[in-house]
């Protein structure tokens, strides 16, 4: 499994890439490998602000759906519509295409609360 070096994760299984003013977020490779195949992703909160760790969205899998927190406070300002189409993005490329959403972050503290690839790993090798 990878984990780029350049990106922040959180204990619940997303990543966040900061790019200027913005960050993207998405779910990590482990969380897509856990799930198994993704059929359909949900996020109904595009133009809300929302508090760190909030659910933004769910994921729904075969037999499953999970919910998506929100690693850091912000407004959630694009949702990424390729996956509403093609949803096998977020299995087949979840750093790069399948990213889920770009928020405009609101609380630099935040950021310090994320793990870096290595904590990260660490959690999941528990």
């Amino acid at each position: 499994m990878k984990f780029p070096e350049e990106l922040k994760y959180s204990s619940e299984h997303e990543w966040v890439r900061r790019e200027g003013d913005v960050v993207y977020i998405g779910i990590t490779d482990y969380a897509q490998d856990q799930l198994g195949d993704i059929v359909y992703v949900d996020i109904p909160t595009v133009g809300e602000t929302l508090d760190a760790n909030e659910i933004f969205g769910t994921i729904e899998v075969v037999k499953t759906v999970s919910d998506l927190f929100l690693p850091v406070s912000g407004e959630i300002i694009e949702q990424n519509e390729a996956i509403e189409d093609n949803p096998e993005l977020v299995n087949e490329d979840p750093y790069g295409e399948g990213w889920l959403i770009k928020v405009k972050p609101t609380n630099e503290e935040d950021f310090n609360a994320l793990l870096d690839a290595k904590a990260y790993r660490e959690i999941i090798n528990k």
